[in-house]
């Protein structure tokens, strides 16, 4: 059987070695002893035994060499990673498996060659985030499927593989100091954008502000070649990667649709306001409908109705209801005028009719219909009605204390147009302004104010104010302007506007549209177009340009013609390169070959070694073997178990207490079971027995049965062919009781009758012991039952028999407390022995019965059957009553 651990020899090769250890190295399939200090790989620890260096790579239960396989199937090892480093079991320390120690996604750069020293690991990023690093020249490990840009002073490559030693590359990229400049996953397809990574998954990660599968544009409310975020407070700004960021649409805060009002202004109560002349509608719309003594306009504006109309119909605003003592005007139904008699004539202006007689108005009233200034119907120049009221107005034609305007037409305080929250009347003259010179000064929030009228956005050639709420006209040299007046986005005279400024041409890395410069995409150095494949010519940090597109990188099995800016094929004996031949090489194709300036050649390793796959260099290079006379390897050492302490645990008080238990209830079923068929066994004899009585019964039940074929006047036996009653059922029962109690008598009376033949007794005889000690009448027992009934005398000493007493003062004997089967005939004796002469014994039933039947030479006592009795009626034997 395989040990669990691995005995590793503890020697130094020589004091002169310092920071080097003596141990093995394996990769699967091989595993060297020797010298290295070497730190790639996973370090497998084995209790009191030497660690195992173990190489990157896949490790299996079928990986050899037996040491290799012995030491990962231990159950005391654990594995301890260096930075950068992952495995593939379940536990980070305790390996499993099959197991796989792999580099994680990015790159490991030694200071020496051949991994030697203290590791640097750099990891993939996750954003556009191009930090440079230096490198220094010993070696590098790269990623699975990862690609990394190396550049210097001189030149750039793009490393795929691991360089064991970076003085083994060629000449043109060996130079100078290297720094990294670039980290990719080779594993999206298309390739990610400048701004996007892409991670092991294959998809590209985006930084925040940019959107699209490849990273390539901005996302909504940035812009930029950085996508960068929109001001605050601007809901719509001037985005994308050609946008310049002016704000185009303010932030509304406090829409009317966040608290379901249509025509008002929504408070931090979130309770609607409503704009004049608006109230609720019936569907529960705030300010969504004309409030009472206005209608609904063809224009959406709620307007007063006429002079004394107290209600009147949407859309032509004829009065459906007049004030109290008005009657609809028929020249003009829009209007209502006082109610008079027929016979009284009309009266003129600044009067009113009162019992047929004209009486004056109120000073303040032009027409009235009483003498009060409520009663005015027109008011005097100025001043226009509202609520009854005549009120003045200002220069703007604004009534006093409201947000309507004056309407000189309707002589009446009139509603400001739809959507907007104040109004006025530039330079306002009675006489000749009307409703078209309204103008509003204020909308509800998420509108904007041009040229009086509140709007959704600014027209062509205006912007939005500093105030976000006035559209401004653009300077003479803009067609559009953005932000500013003078921060042209197109120009007039056929110029063209680049960041705000007309030119009449288009500086480089900016392509023309719309009469606008825009700017290439970050990705390309020229373009035809604002999209990352419409380059024409790259930048030097993405050189490659592939179907419009510049790419940082051709395919691993290529490298750059910078003469044609295209990809051209490796040399066969590269797996990549540098450039093109044999001598550019930077990782071999061949699986036995390793890199020598450039030049893939034969590997030579030595001590049976083979080149370790994903490093590109001999394990015998990591290992210094100690020297020996046979060209093979020392033999690796074989395996042994650690000692384990065994220590026996003590059982806790609950665990006795809990055994305890479980075997006394163990004991307990036990002994239930073993009474249970105790009882079982008892009721099977007894059945038994019963059964056996029944089986003679039907044996003489069967003679009988078959005598009555040869003689048909043959009358069977009492009880035979009828049915049993309950009575003669009992009866049966009883008498098989009592054969059953006559079965035990004979055995009792043959063991008794064994008895006799015994040397008698040296003791007295109970006859001749003196009782004179006692103060009571001596009572002895009568005769035993046997000497009765045989009228043989025993020979060994008469057992006591209970006996009945002797009523002195009735003169015979009281009955016996004791059963028929047990009773004798008891006498009373004198205190001197004698019988009293005048009382003889009075015989028993039994010994009456005993003396009729019983003959001189031989037992009386004759079984009958004791299964079945020949006579069914009541039996004479008195032991049987």
């Amino acid at each position: 059987m395989i040990s669990l651990a691995l005995l590793l020899p503890v020697a130094l090769l020589a004091a002169s070695v310092e920071a080097q250890s003596n141990s093995v190295v394996c990769v699967a399939g091989q595993c060297l002893q020797g010298v290295t200090n070497t730190t790639i790989g996973a370090t497998l620890n084995i209790p009191s035994n030497p660690s195992i260096l173990l190489l990157p790579g896949q490790y299996t239960s079928s990986s050899q060499p037996q040491l290799l396989h012995d030491a990962l199937s231990s159950q005391q090892a654990s594995l301890s990673l260096p930075s950068g480093f992952s495995n593939s079991s379940t536990s980070s320390s305790a390996p499993s498996l099959p197991l796989t120690i792999a580099l994680q996604p990015g790159v490991l750069s030694y200071p020496q060659p051949l991994y030697r020293g203290q590791s640097a690991f750099t990891q993939l990023p996750a954003g556009a985030n191009r930090t440079t690093a230096s490198i220094p020249p010993g070696s590098f490990l790269v990623a699975p499927n990862t690609w990394a840009a190396l550049t210097s002073s001189n030149t750039r490559i793009i490393v795929w593989d691991a360089i064991p030693d970076f003085s083994q590359l060629p000449s043109s990229s060996a130079g100078g100091a290297l720094s990294l400049s670039d980290i990719q996953s080779a594993a999206c397809s298309p390739p990610c954008a400048s701004t996007g990574t892409c991670s092991t998954s294959g998809q590209c990660s985006c930084p925040v502000g940019f959107a699209g599968q490849s990273c390539e544009s901005c996302a909504s409310g940035f812009f930029g070649p950085s996508c960068q975020p929109c001001p605050s407070g601007c809901a719509t700004c001037d985005q994308g990667q050609t946008g310049s960021g002016k704000c185009l649409v303010p932030a509304v805060t406090n829409p009317p649709s966040s608290c379901n009002c249509l025509n008002g202004v929504c408070g931090s109560n979130s309770q609607c306001t409503c704009n004049a002349g608006w109230t609720t509608s019936s569907n529960g719309t705030a300010c969504a409908s004309c409030a009472q003594g206005f209608f609904l306009d063809s224009q959406g504006t709620c307007s007063v109705c006429g002079l004394g109309c107290t209600q009147c119909s949407d859309g032509t605003g004829d009065c459906t209801a007049c004030k109290s003592g008005f009657t609809q005007n028929p020249g003009d139904p829009t209007q209502c005028i006082p109610s008079t008699s027929s016979s009284s004539a009309p009266c003129p202006d600044g009067s009113f009719s009162n019992n047929n007689t004209c009486t004056l108005c109120s000073s303040s009233c032009q027409t009235c219909s009483g003498p009060t200034s409520n009663d005015c119907i027109v008011c005097t120049s100025n001043t226009f009605i509202h609520n009854g009221q005549c009120v003045g107005v200002d220069v703007n034609g604004v009534c006093s204390g409201t947000t309507l305007f004056a309407n000189a037409v309707k002589h009446e305080c009139d509603g400001c147009p739809a959507k907007c929250t104040t109004c006025n009347i530039p330079n306002f003259n009675p006489s000749l302004s009307s409703v078209a010179d309204v103008k509003c000064t204020g909308c509800i929030p998420g509108l904007v104010l041009s040229q009086g009228q509140c709007v959704a956005q600014c027209p062509s050639g205006t912007f939005l104010g500093s105030d976000n709420l006035t559209c401004t006209p653009c300077d003479s040299s803009c067609l559009t302007c953005v932000g500013d007046a003078k921060f042209c986005r197109t120009c007039s005279a056929n110029q063209l506007a680049v960041n705000g400024t007309c030119t009449t041409s288009c500086p480089s890395n900016t392509f023309s549209s719309g009469g606008a410069c825009l700017a290439c995409h970050p990705d390309c150095a020229a373009c035809s177009g604002g999209a990352f494949n419409q380059c024409s010519t790259c930048p030097s940090s993405r050189p490659v340009l592939s179907s419009g597109r510049c790419l940082p990188t051709c395919s691993r099995s290529e490298f750059l013609d910078t003469a044609s800016s295209s990809c051209k094929p490796c040399d066969g004996s590269c797996a990549s390169c540098a450039g093109a031949g044999p001598n550019a090489c930077l990782a071999c194709s061949n699986a036995n070959q390793i890199l020598k300036s450039g030049t893939c050649v034969a590997s030579n390793c030595t001590a049976s070694s083979s080149i370790v796959p994903g490093l590109g260099v001999c394990l015998s290079d990591l290992v210094t073997v100690a020297s020996s006379t046979s060209s093979t390897s020392a033999p690796l050492p074989s395996l042994v178990s650690p000692s384990v302490a065994k220590t026996r645990e003590s059982l806790a008080w609950w665990q006795i207490l809990l055994m305890a238990l479980g075997c006394a209830f163990i004991f307990i079923v036990i002994l239930w079971l073993w009474r249970r068929h105790a009882r079982k066994q008892r009721a099977k004899q007894t059945a038994m027995f019963a059964n056996k009585l029944n089986h003679r019964a039907a044996w003489r039940r069967g003679l009988d049965k078959f005598a009555t074929l040869f003689k048909g006047n043959h009358k069977p036996s009492r009880g035979m062919f009828v049915k049993e009653t309950e009575y003669q059922r009992l009866q049966r029962l009883r008498d098989a009781e009592s054969a059953r109690h006559q079965h035990e008598m004979n055995k009792l009376e043959g063991s008794y009758v064994k008895s006799l033949k015994r040397v008698p007794s040296p003791q007295p005889s109970i006859d001749g012991a003196s009782r004179t000690s006692s103060p009571l009448p001596n009572r002895r027992s009568a005769p035993s039952l046997y000497s009765q009934l045989t009228g043989i005398p025993r020979k060994g000493p008469e057992p006591k028999q209970p006996s009945r007493e002797l009523d002195l003062e009735r003169g015979d004997l009281l009955t016996s407390r004791f059963s028929s089967t047990t009773s004798g005939t008891s006498v009373y004796r004198s205190p001197s022995g004698r019988l009293p002469e005048e009382l003889p014994p009075m015989p028993s039933d039994a010994a009456t019965y005993a003396a009729q039947h019983s003959q001189p030479t031989s037992f009386w006592l004759i079984p009958a059957d004791p299964i079945v009795p020949t006579d069914t009626g009541a039996s004479k034997n008195p032991f049987r009553r």
